[in-house]
């Protein structure tokens, strides 16, 4: 029986990841840094390991004896502090890197982001060789790059490092994405940014997990790979349809992208230097998500891993539509 160790199993790509591996055979831990994390991970199907990112000898002990580490992991917010970014994207990777060598682990998957490519332009049918940029001034973006070059540079002596890069993963389960929009468009404070007329690709969940246990188990993976539902589509209308799924309409308001530039640029310098609390209304990171094209060729994942996405948009829409 094949053993995964899982960080980050109690968010929503690590717990659909646990459901996957334990459906497929697999005996599976995750590591738990609190008793709500035990729990979550164990109702998905994993022993809990207690630890945090930071304790690299907990990592070790969770990772003894796996065949594949799977570090999904991370901090995702839209806004933080720069030691926050660092510690949950850039040391928590090293720290990771290190519990698998400590532990003889022979393979880490890592969980990649396209944003890892993101400074402020967009991204057309970019692929695996397309530049990271470390120096990107979101900080998410960034450090994801950061913590991507640390995953690539260990690979090696004795450990096996991939990278899949999902963009825009959605579906049953998501706690961040479609709440805070379907939240937004309640209280009146949606906008689409420039029309919201480019072409975005997107991943449903499960086809973001199929490419993880694709880059687990493949006999002679390479560096990364980007997985997506397949073909692009208009933002506008994939992120019309996902609210739809929870009966809400998106009303027809737009904002100019140097206005919303503008105001995400002044609000982080205002909540930066006045050190206010809670999150700035907008943000740069958010601005780019949202308003700028993003599209993806996944040739790569079609060609070396055998990748097909195994759930249509219409069949995601319909499960996120379906009663739990």
């Amino acid at each position: 029986m094949a053993v995964a160790f899982v960080t980050g199993g109690s968010g929503f790509v690590g717990g659909a990841l646990i459901r996957r591996l334990v459906a497929d055979g697999w005996q599976v831990r995750a590591l738990a840094r609190s008793e709500r994390s035990a729990r979550a991970v164990t109702v998905a199907g994993a022993e809990p390991a207690a630890g945090d990112l930071d304790q690299v000898d907990a990592l070790a002990t969770g990772a003894g004896s796996a065949d594949v580490v799977f570090h999904c992991a991370a901090f995702v917010k839209q806004w933080g502090r720069r030691e926050e970014y660092l510690r949950g994207n850039v040391t928590g990777t090293r720290n990771v890197i290190e519990a698998c060598r400590r532990a003889g682990v022979p393979r880490m998957v890592h969980v990649g982001t396209e944003a890892a490519m993101l400074a402020g332009e967009p991204l057309i049918d970019i692929n695996e060789d397309t530049p990271l940029r470390p120096d990107s001034k979101s900080l998410y973006c960034s450090t994801k790059a950061m913590a991507e070059l640390a995953v690539r540079e260990a690979n090696g002596g004795g450990l096996r490092t991939v990278v899949v890069r999902p963009r825009l993963v959605w579906g049953p389960g998501d706690a961040t994405i479609l709440p805070a929009l379907v939240e937004a468009v309640r209280e009146g404070r949606f906008r689409w940014i420039g029309g919201g007329r480019h072409l975005t690709s997107t991943t449903y969940i499960d086809n973001a997990v199929h490419g993880l246990v694709l880059a687990a188990t493949a006999r002679d993976p390479g560096p990364s790979y980007f997985v997506t539902d397949g073909p692009p589509v208009v933002f506008r209308d994939f992120i019309g349809e996902l609210v739809g799924t929870q009966g809400v309409t998106i009303p027809d308001r737009g904002l100019p992208p140097a206005v919303a530039r503008f105001v995400a640029v002044a609000a982080e310098g205002a909540w930066r230097v006045l050190r206010l609390p809670g999150e700035p209304p907008i943000t740069r990171t958010a601005v780019w998500l949202s308003a700028l094209e993003c599209t993806v060729d996944i040739s790569r994942a079609t060609n070396e891993l055998g990748y097909r996405p195994p759930v249509t948009r219409e069949q995601g829409m319909a499960a996120l539509s379906s009663p739990p």
